[in-house]
């Protein structure tokens, strides 16, 4: 199967569920609130602050999320649309092998049918055979 390359939303979505995105979370966390607490920002700066960037953050990942979604969604879709032709293809040559069973069988049974025959008439030429001579 082939890989494509990955979007940027997804490498961005990817990050995000990753290690080092939640040890840069938490290191700018920590930062803002030590900023707070050496006195360099008011509190309300930066919960103000803090809050605006984690709301637009939260917006764009789902945005980003429903994206990956929405692409993986068509995918599945591609794949299931796969599967369907290969079952048909399955099914077909299913058929055609149990047709190909029946041609057999029919065939042995005319094979069968024709040495039975063929018995009856070399019994009846000897009895015949015997009668002349």
């Amino acid at each position: 199967m082939l890989m494509r390359e990955k979007t940027l939303v997804e490498k961005i979505t990817e990050w995000v569920g990753s290690t080092p995105s939640l040890v840069v979370h938490t290191i700018l966390f920590i930062v803002s609130f030590a900023l707070s607490v050496d006195g360099i920002l008011s509190w309300n700066r930066m919960l103000l602050i803090l809050t605006t960037v984690v709301s637009l953050e939260a917006i764009y990942l789902a945005i980003f999320i429903q994206m990956t979604v929405n692409r993986q969604a068509a995918e599945l879709a591609e794949v299931g649309e796969d599967i369907d032709e290969i079952q048909e293809d399955i099914e077909e040559i299913h058929e055609d092998e149990e047709e190909d069973e029946v041609r057999e069988m029919k065939e042995a049974a005319t094979i069968e049918q024709l040495s039975r025959d063929l018995r009856r008439v070399l019994t009846e030429l000897e009895r015949l055979k015997g009668g002349k001579g």
